[in-house]
């Protein structure tokens, strides 16, 4: 997607922190997916994510995903595997407020060797090699990871101190995003509620049509009428903005 047009984003070569940008200004979450994106252009990273902390029972790594830029099978394989609640980097981050940095350790296994199918996928990404992560909590409470990786060396003294406020400012600007998008709960009609859930299991379009009795192009115009008021670019985004919002 052509990055253009950016209205809340002021370019200037040598900003610092939110590249001039006014977080007051940033309403979207497409907006702030492009300051990420400059952000971990800004300090030489490649990858990038922000999620929930794994709570309780609640397993799947793709679920928890607010804002990322890793591989697709990089996340299936943490899926597969459910290495996310159980990893070094999870671990430390609930024992510390301060940054945590290392290499591919730190998404293994907390205890575990390097001999897990996750170790061979991320061999295939050389890019992300080192790893900046940082716990942050919502006004709620409720908390986040934000993860900036790739094969610079460690950031330290005040190129540390900015990335971390950065980060801190970036999450700010998000969970706006996530204030905005409460009245969905109200616009969502109980049908697009349904297929959105079913999706969210696995189904697909034509298994949704059966199971609640209507036309495969029925539940798609179904999908197309939540996507859009979900503020969504495709289904995939739309279930996990629902998700997100917890709407299933």
């Amino acid at each position: 997607m052509k990055e253009t047009n950016e209205p809340a984003l002021q370019r200037g070569a040598d900003a610092d922190l939110l590249f001039d940008v006014d977080p007051a200004s940033v309403q979207t979450e497409y907006e702030v997916l492009q300051l990420m994106r400059r952000l971990v252009a800004r300090y030489g990273y490649a990858h990038f994510l922000i999620a929930r902390l794994p709570m309780g029972e609640e397993q799947r790594f793709s679920e928890r995903l607010v804002l990322s830029n890793w591989p697709a099978d990089l996340v299936r394989q943490y899926d597969a595997e459910q290495v996310f609640p159980a990893s070094a980097l999870v671990e430390r981050l609930r024992r510390t407020k301060l940054p945590v940095i290392g290499g591919p350790e730190l998404l293994q296994e907390a205890g575990r060797g390097m001999e897990r199918g996750v170790t061979r996928q991320l061999q295939r990404y050389p890019e992300m090699a080192r790893h900046f992560a940082l716990l942050l909590h919502a006004t709620s409470g409720e908390p986040f990871l934000a993860v900036l990786s790739g094969s610079r060396e460690e950031p330290i003294g005040g190129e540390r101190a900015m990335i971390y406020l950065a980060l801190v400012q970036l999450f700010e600007c998000l969970e706006r995003t996530f204030d905005a998008g409460q009245p969905a709960r109200e616009r969502l009609s109980s049908r697009e509620i349904e297929c959105l859930r079913w999706a969210a299991a696995g189904k697909s379009g034509d298994e949704i049509a059966i199971i609640l009795g209507i036309s495969a192009y029925t539940v798609a115009s179904y999908f197309k009428s939540a996507t859009r008021k979900l503020d969504a670019v495709n289904r995939v985004q739309a279930i996990a903005r629902a998700l997100r919002l917890k709407l299933i």
